[in-house]
């Protein structure tokens, strides 16, 4: 916005207006931070994203081999109501130890990417546990009309394989079990798409593109889902699923069954 003034220009004896201009543009800051914690594999990327977007600031975020560094660039209020945003509303499953950061010239981007994550000689970034399935997925799993219904391999950015798919840091797909797996054109566009929970989901995949499930017993198989599933549990007698990896005597879970869960996992 430009406020406009008037100033006398003499002229002989006559006196004339010419307008001023006062330019109130907002002076331009930019911040590099590094964030340190659980900060990979939590949806942190996509909610420092939509943190940006709402402010209007530009910039990146990317993993590296210490946690997240960000590049920030706008008004010095809407830098500051940003990092307080990264303080106290972080994603549900992200854990901060530390956030330090430096002011740096501004370079007048246009936008705020997401960009390719750089691996460094140290390696000091946490990697989040695996997390249970969410609701969100839960009721997709449920759906007869979903296109994961009954896949056990569903995921989001809140939930799903971490710790038991990472091989390496940064943590992203090309460094996971997952690798292996192309993401076929819907669940990429999941993966592309800012509003869809599944936006840079790194285990995301589905019955198309995605895991399965084998059954081998007996000289026959069963592959897929639910099949797969189904006649294991039809299949294992009762007096062996009392003592099978990751179950008490009582029923309860153990310690031991982490690793009965993941003979299921991509990892695998």
């Amino acid at each position: 916005m430009k406020h406009v003034e008037t100033q006398p220009i003499s002229s002989g004896q006559n006196y004339c207006e010419q307008p001023v201009y006062h330019s109130s543009a907002p002076t331009l800051e930019r911040r590099r931070l590094l964030i340190q914690g659980i900060v990979q594999g939590v949806g942190f990327r996509p909610f420092v994203y939509h943190q940006a977007l709402l402010r209007d600031l530009v910039g990146f975020v990317l993993n590296d081999s210490n946690g997240v560094t960000i590049e920030i660039e706008g008004t010095r209020q809407a830098l500051d109501s940003f990092q307080q945003a990264l303080q106290t509303q972080p994603p549900p499953l992200a854990r901060i130890d530390s956030i330090q950061f430096a002011a740096i010239p501004p370079t007048h981007e246009t936008s705020f990417r997401i960009v390719q994550s750089k691996a460094g000689e140290q390696r000091h970034a946490l990697i989040s546990p695996d997390i249970a399935t969410c609701d969100d997925c839960l009721r997709e799993l449920f759906d007869p009309a979903d296109r994961r219904h009954n896949y056990p391999f569903i995921n989001c950015t809140n939930c799903g394989p971490r710790f038991t798919i990472i091989q390496d840091v940064p943590y992203d797909r090309p460094k996971t079990t997952m690798s292996v797996f192309p993401l076929c054109q819907t669940c990429q566009q999941e993966y592309e798409d800012p509003l869809n929970r599944r936006f840079h989901a790194q285990p995301n995949a589905c019955p198309t593109c995605g895991p399965r499930v084998h059954f081998l017993a007996r000289d026959t198989a069963n592959q897929g889902q639910p099949q797969g599933i189904a006649p294991t549990t039809q299949d294992i007698p009762a007096s062996n699923m009392q003592n099978s990896p990751g179950r008490s005597q009582s029923g309860d879970r153990t310690h031991s069954g982490h690793q009965g869960i993941r003979g299921l996992s991509p990892g695998l």
